[in-house]
Formats: structure tokens, C-alpha cells, sequence
């Protein structure tokens, strides 16, 4: 089914955060710890608007068509367990945060062995309304860009508004549709201790987006349709890697400025 409509889209200040668990213990030990313990320092975090966590798959090689000159298959040692995504209620609440953030610091080596952050300016986060009345997720993925050397961040950021969201909106199997551009990484905004924040030049991203699909079969169905590899036509000046994780859950602790008693998925 394809529509013309332009979404509605809400607009954010939202930072991501891209987690690699630690190794000397199983996988699945860690996302438990990033799914109970470390989410309650993070929730009781002032002047959150949302706080999500998506668990993505062990299993990841990189669900984006294979492409001339993009770099699809996700590289084993730098495979994302996981990505916080925090998105505050204003420019000034990062500051309100900042001494619940000092725990978060402390926690970190706890169960994890990477953590890097991304964030963009106001508004530079984007939720976009494609489900109908009533209409769930039941499966998604993360997709993360990284945009070749030599295309300006402006070009890019307009690629993404103006002809990769339309595109994806105009295919009517997406249940949620988000997207972040980030400002240049800077390790400094997020130099927590004992834990490593290594991200060379040609392993940094831009931008990701959030796909959300009816279930499993639906998103199998998008990734194996001719919708991705004409996409991948239109990127190819643009981009240098596209890396398109399957996610597990999507667990939120905080909506709409509220803390839940427990997440929902």
C-alpha cells in the first residue's frame, strides 16, 4: 500500500546512546542489569520527556541490503547490544540531570564495556505518525547512517527530511517512524569512567532511524522488498555504511514525563 500523505511528525531534543555490554560475563546477565538496576538510575533522571531502552538482537549481521560502495554488514567487533534513547523535555533538563547522571557514570562499569553518546540540537529528533487508530508495534528495527566523507551535514539532514522519511512513510507498513541527525561525536560530552568510549573517525555515525513493523513477517517482508535497495540507489552518493540492526524489545520507563511503575514493551 502506498500513501502520499505526509505524516505528522512531533519534534525533540533527544540523546542516543549506543551500549556494548561487558564480555567476562554472559550477554544476557548484562542486558538484565541494563534492564533493571541501571534503569531505575536512569529513570529518577529530572525533566526526562521519555526514557527508552532497545535491546537489540544477539544475532545482527546487518539486515540492509548488501550495496556497491556501502558498508551494510555490520563488523562483529563493533555489533551494538543495545541504545538508550533519552529524550529530555527541554533544552535546559540535561542540566537538571546532571547529578543523577554522576550515578549513571558509576554504574556503567557495572555492565558495560563501551558506551558512546550521540546527541543533536533541539527539534533534531523526529517522531513521526504513521500507525492508524489503535495500531500496534510488534516488531522494529534500528538503522544507523554514516555519511560519507565530503557530503556536508546539511545536505545529508535534508536527504533525510525530505526524500528518505517521505519514502519510507509512503510504503504504509510502518507502525513508528523516528529519526535522529547527530552533531559531530565528541567524546568529552560522555568521558564516564573505566569504560570504553573508542570511536574512530570511519566508525562514527550521523544519523539512525526507529522502524516499527505490525510483527516479524512484516518486517522481514519490508527488508526482502524492492523498498531498501531503491533506497540504497538514492543514498549511495550520500552515505558510507548503513547498519540495520533487528531489535529484540523496546522497553520505556518514562512517557510523557512520567515514570512508569514498570516498563512497557
Amino acid at each position: 500500500m502506498m500513501t502520499t500523505a505526509k505524516p505528522g511528525v512531533k519534534k525533540h531534543l533527544t540523546s542516543s546512546i549506543p551500549l556494548w555490554v561487558r564480555t567476562d560475563q554472559p550477554r544476557q546477565t548484562g542486558m538484565d542489569y541494563w534492564k533493571g538496576p541501571h534503569s531505575k538510575i536512569i529513570s529518577a533522571t529530572p525533566g526526562l520527556e521519555e526514557y527508552r531502552q532497545i535491546h537489540l538482537a544477539e544475532d545482527n549481521p546487518g539486515r540492509w541490503p548488501a550495496t556497491n560502495g556501502i558498508e551494510t554488514s555490520i563488523p562483529v567487533d563493533r555489533k551494538i547490544d543495545g541504545v538508550a534513547e533519552v529524550t529530555f523535555r527541554s533544552a535546559l533538563s540535561p542540566l537538571l540531570g546532571r547529578k543523577q547522571t554522576q550515578l549513571a557514570y558509576k554504574d556503567e562499569i557495572n555492565v558495560f564495556r563501551r558506551t558512546l553518546l550521540y546527541t543533536g540540537p533541539p527539534n533534531s529528533s523526529r517522531w513521526y505518525d504513521v500507525a492508524g487508530a489503535g495500531e500496534a508495534v510488534g516488531a522494529r528495527a534500528m538503522v544507523y547512517l554514516r555519511r560519507r566523507d565530503g557530503v556536508g551535514a546539511g545536505e545529508f539532514r535534508r536527504f533525510i527530511k525530505e526524500q528518505l522519511v517521505p519514502a519510507l512513510a509512503a510504503t504504509g507498513v510502518l507502525k513508528e517512524l523516528r529519526t535522529q541527525t547527530f552533531l559531530p561525536w565528541i567524546e568529552k560530552l560522555w568521558d564516564t569512567p573505566n569504560v570504553a568510549h573508542d570511536n574512530p573517525h570511519d566508525q562514527q555515525f550521523h544519523a539512525s532511524l526507529i522502524l516499527g513493523f505490525t510483527d516479524t513477517a512484516a518486517r522481514d517482508a519490508f527488508f526482502t522488498s524492492n523498498v531498501p535497495a531503491e533506497l540504497s540507489n538514492q543514498l549511495a552518493p550520500l552515505a558510507a555504511a548503513i547498519h540495520a540492526y533487528d531489535v529484540d524489545a523496546a522497553l520505556t520507563y518514562v512517557k510523557n514525563g512520567t515514570v512508569l511503575p514498570h516498563y512497557e514493551q
